[in-house]
């Protein structure tokens, strides 16, 4: 598969992936919860997709597009273990949350991943739903879209 096919499966898989995390989260109480802003297209659906809830955003700098800044008041720049601690000492809940951090270094992201599942579950409603590029720890593992492969994105339930 060349670098640009996978791409747009990963993109693809994104899409179809939140669009089916946003339909699981109905009746469950929370906010919602974007780590990994990037250049902001993952959040930019989550907000034509996910109505009615404050989306938080975790990033180490704001570096998005210009349509996809989150409103600074959601913006949570700096370290997501500080930021995530920062939320729970808030009592905030999430309903969702959809974790988008690496760099593409399979071992140093897994190992990013697995050291922030214990703070993403401090502030996760029960019934919940975290999507995932990266496998997470500690959360109960639930078959996602059909046509999403098991490999390119993990979806989980609190």
């Amino acid at each position: 598969m060349s670098r640009l096919e996978s791409f747009l499966r990963r993109l693809t898989a994104q899409r179809d992936g939140l669009n089916w995390a946003a339909s699981q989260i109905t009746g469950v109480a929370g906010d919602a919860l974007e780590l990994g802003l990037g250049n902001g297209r993952s959040y930019d659906h989550m907000r034509a997709t996910i109505t009615g809830r404050r989306i938080w955003v975790i990033d180490r700098a704001l570096n998005c597009h210009p349509s996809c800044t989150p409103p600074a008041e959601d913006f949570l720049e700096g370290d997501a273990r500080d930021m995530l601690c920062r939320l729970s000492d808030q009592n905030t809940r999430l309903a969702i949350a959809h974790y988008d951090f690496g760099i593409g270094v399979r071992d140093l992201d897994v190992g990013e991943a697995t050291a922030l599942s214990p703070f993403i579950a401090r502030v996760m409603a029960p019934g919940g739903v975290v999507m995932s590029s990266q496998p997470l720890v500690g959360f109960f593992r639930v078959d996602g879209p059909q046509d999403i492969s098991p490999d390119r994105y993990w979806f989980y339930r609190t």
